[in-house]
């Protein structure tokens, strides 16, 4: 594990890789319950579309865990490898560029993945 800022790669230490799993863990939490809730609840589909929030909650909270990577972080140009709140700002437009790109590709893989979960708990049968 890298315990230092690398442009596009890793922008934030454990503490904050802990922060994005527990965010993912509530999400999918969220996603859980809400599913039994609707399933129980609703004979219509149309409401399990909006567990896409939790889902794409999990989803960003897993993939920032899984890259060592904040989107929010990448798109402001900061990291933080200390507590929380202890950013620093990247160095260089090159960085900078370096992050939001990977940012983007990383805010469309989590998207993908909470319309993959979405689009699941939608066809299934009731």
């Amino acid at each position: 594990m890298s315990d230092q800022y690398i442009p596009g790669s890793c922008n934030i230490g454990q503490r904050e890789i802990r922060r994005r799993q527990l965010i993912a863990f509530i999400g999918a939490l969220a996603t859980v319950l809400g599913a039994i809730e609707t399933f129980n609840k609703y004979s219509s589909r149309t409401p399990r579309l909006s567990l896409f929030i939790p889902a794409a909650i999990f989803a960003i909270g897993w993939v920032q865990s899984r890259r060592k990577f904040c989107l929010a972080y990448g798109f402001m140009g900061v990291f933080n490898f200390g507590k929380a709140g202890e950013m620093q700002k990247v160095r260089s437009k090159e960085e900078k560029a370096a992050d939001r790109a990977t940012a983007f590709s990383l805010l469309s893989h989590a998207l993908v993945i909470a319309l993959a979960i979405t689009g699941l708990i939608y066809f299934w049968p009731a």
